[in-house]
């Protein structure tokens, strides 16, 4: 697969979110390619591209410069680094897009939640600590390496993520782990391999089912995509979280 790549100026760079305050995206698109994320199903519409989903990456050239005259108007509030894309990219170890992003808003202070499938985030380490407020983290949706590629082609492996997650998490900053969507996997090892890394665990479905199931009956997984699946396992993850006294929250 070849990945078509510009260099655009955006015109905003700190934008509105309905989750948290504001949501920061220093690229249009993303190389991680998963099968089943939602900006798939809406960003080629709106950035005007052909390609499939992770066949092409706008890098945000100006995003840095762009946000520092955006933060001197904006009011204080939660920014989200990323919510349509990776902020951790491989495309972000040569632009370093984010890590500029990042030192603005330590600038003044702004409290940012980072949401990544990269173990690249760990190269910031030295600027996420220097916020009072932050919090880093790792999309993790199966224990098994094997669905996680399938699902998810190009990100971190789910044991380099839990690496970086532990790294992180060891330094006192919050993390948290998003269980989302809940994939094929064992929940009890799930979660043994998130205790001593997290502060808190968040689990959601597979949203937008129908935008995927074909995939899902391509690889023998339809079993996958049934309600019973979805609630059986989000219980079977919250009892092992209660059992190891891990905070989380259900999401559907």
């Amino acid at each position: 697969m070849s990945l078509i790549v510009k260099e655009v100026n955006a015109s905003s760079i700190l934008n509105k979110s309905k989750i948290y305050d504001y949501c920061l995206n220093p690229f249009t698109g993303c190389q991680f390619s998963c099968k089943y994320c939602y900006a798939r199903l809406f960003i080629r519409r709106f950035s005007g591209h052909k390609e499939s989903w992770g066949e092409f990456v706008d890098v945000k050239i100006n995003a840095p410069e762009l946000l520092k005259k955006q933060l001197i108007r904006a009011r204080m509030g939660k920014v989200w680094v990323s919510s349509v894309t990776d902020p951790y990219q491989p495309l972000e170890k040569k632009h370093e897009l984010t890590r500029q992003c990042l030192k603005e808003l330590a600038k003044i202070q702004f409290p940012v939640v980072i949401q990544t499938k990269s173990e690249l985030v760990l190269r910031d380490l030295d600027l996420i600590q220097e916020f009072e407020d932050i919090e880093v983290g790792f999309t993790i949706t199966t224990d098994d390496e094997r669905v996680a590629e399938l699902f998810e082609p190009h990100a971190s492996p789910v044991k380099q993520r839990l690496m970086a997650l532990e790294k992180i998490h060891a330094q006192g900053i919050r993390t948290f782990a998003f269980i989302g969507p809940i994939l094929p996997g064992n929940p009890k090892k799930l979660v043994a391999l998130l205790e001593g890394k997290t502060d808190s665990v968040l689990i959601d479905r597979m949203n937008y089912l129908a935008s995927i199931k074909r995939f899902y009956y391509q690889h023998e997984l339809m079993k996958a995509t049934t309600n019973k699946f979805f609630y059986e396992y989000k219980n079977r993850l919250t009892e092992e979280l209660r059992k190891r006294r891990l905070n989380f929250e259900v999401l559907f």
